[in-house]
């Protein structure tokens, strides 16, 4: 299934991040200090800007140093490919700096008494670790698991979205967002457990998984 970043897109940016990556690697910067970087940069956006009200700032801060995913990555490729350590770091970054995004969100929204808009948050937490795991764990398995309809990425874009509409003053924004995110990310947990259902069963002989 297509995804919501379609790959020309990505391509476009992976065009514009490449010049930089160069420079940075010329300069004697390893794509593990990006990642690192990176994860400081989306924890300043989330705890310092967003979980204290200051939503558009939080987002945009939030969304450029995302974007270093993307450069750590085009790093690794130019500088022979990621190492093991390399990849275990970003796996494991992206999981505090998701984390921070969701965790500070939820907090702001609880002190403006949005109950619906914490559970929402929490929901979108619990199933974005689970999204993750579920294709770490069929990797660790000797299977594939590149499906879903929204990866990482695409989640931090929706919420990112929800967040500065919110702060320009669509208030249900950012909720309606939420929602549809924890809906999208239950489904793509779904997606990948149907997928490596469908592998484990041409693995046994007997079609059991």
């Amino acid at each position: 299934m297509a995804k919501i970043f379609q790959v020309s897109a990505r391509a476009g940016m992976t065009r514009v991040v490449e010049p930089i990556a160069r420079a940075l690697l010329r300069a004697g910067v390893t794509p593990n200090v990006v990642t690192v970087a990176g994860t400081v940069g989306v924890l300043v956006g989330a705890l310092g800007f967003g979980a204290r009200g200051h939503l558009v700032a939080g987002a945009l801060i939030v969304t450029l140093f995302a974007l270093t995913d993307l450069l750590d990555g085009t790093m690794a490729r130019m500088s022979g490919g990621s190492t093991r350590f390399g990849a275990f770091l970003d796996s494991s970054m992206d999981r505090v700096a998701d984390s921070a995004v969701f965790g500070a969100v939820a907090y702001w929204l609880a002190t403006q008494n949005d109950h619906s808009g914490v559970a929402a948050a929490l929901l979108c937490l619990a199933a974005g670790g689970l999204v993750s795991y579920v294709k770490a764990r069929a990797e660790g398995l000797g299977m594939t698991c590149n499906v879903g309809i929204a990866e990482r990425t695409e989640r931090l874009l929706i919420v990112g979205v929800g967040g500065i509409l919110t702060g320009v003053g669509v208030k249900p924004a950012l909720e309606i967002a939420l929602w549809l995110l924890a809906a999208i990310s239950i489904f793509t947990v779904g997606q990948r457990m149907a997928h490596v259902y469908r592998q484990a069963q041409q693995l046994r002989p007997d079609g059991q998984a």
